[in-house]
């Protein structure tokens, strides 16, 4: 049965919340919620999981580079406190003022800790179709399996024809989260193509109605596959980009 989860970033507790609400309130189709962790706000991914109502299942991010090796996993009392039974492993990019300590700690060593010291959890990781060769991201796949992953959350896509390339290259009996998000501003579109390196389609336009065709176009394949799908809205109204879709 294909899931459908929102990704919201936990600016403040008070929007959180609210946003929560409304899921639950509109959008009856969602039923999971992942949120990230970001160094720039003070909740943390696992601590933004325990606002979630009942009825919607939450999963956090989790930065590999934040793991202290030589101390115990900092988010267990949470996890068992709030039925939290499912996370998203990233590796984490390092802050540019090294302002906060991070350790040298691979998406891969925090995946095996995770099933060693949390057995009961489901851990998924991340799939980037923009930062190395289709044969490279191939294999780093198979490797997380290995690690103990479940499956995988993809970067947000654009092009139709780039999911169903990754599609042919996921491992067999791999889970997968197809993502989708927002874009429209040349700011946003400057950020995904220098920093994410993403591919847009040559049709592609910077609207709400492209992002809200994709999206349904993405959840769809997703459904036919009997996969996943995860949106993330971006400077935009949560009603105004899934209305109608989910």
């Amino acid at each position: 049965m294909t899931r459908i989860s929102l990704e919201l970033v936990p600016r403040s507790r008070s929007k959180l919340r609210a946003e929560l609400a409304l899921v639950a309130e509109r959008f009856p189709g969602v039923d999971t919620v992942n949120i990230p962790d970001l160094t720039r706000f003070s909740t943390l991914s696992w601590e933004g999981c325990a606002f979630a109502p009942a009825g919607l299942r939450a999963i956090p991010h989790v930065r590999a580079i934040d793991l202290n090796p030589k101390e115990p996993l900092p988010m267990v009392g949470a996890f068992l406190a709030h039925g939290i039974e499912e996370v998203l492993i990233v590796s984490g990019d390092a802050p540019s003022d090294m302002s906060r300590r991070v350790y040298n700690v691979d998406a891969e060593q925090a995946i095996r800790r995770f099933r060693r010291e949390l057995p009961h959890v489901k851990v998924y990781a991340g799939l980037d179709p923009y930062r190395q060769s289709f044969a490279a991201e191939r294999d780093y796949l198979e490797r997380k399996l290995e690690a103990g992953a479940s499956g995988f959350f993809t970067q947000p896509f654009f092009d139709m024809r780039l999911v169903e390339a990754y599609a042919d290259i996921v491992p067999e009996g791999a889970e997968v989260w197809w993502g989708a998000t927002t874009v429209t501003e040349e700011g946003s579109l400057n950020y995904w193509q220098t920093r994410n390196r993403a591919v847009f389609p040559r049709a592609f336009e910077l609207t709400m109605d492209w992002d809200r065709r994709f999206a349904a176009q993405l959840l769809a394949f997703a459904r036919a596959q009997g996969q996943h799908a995860y949106f993330m809205p971006v400077k935009t109204d949560v009603g105004a980009y899934l209305q109608g879709i989910v």
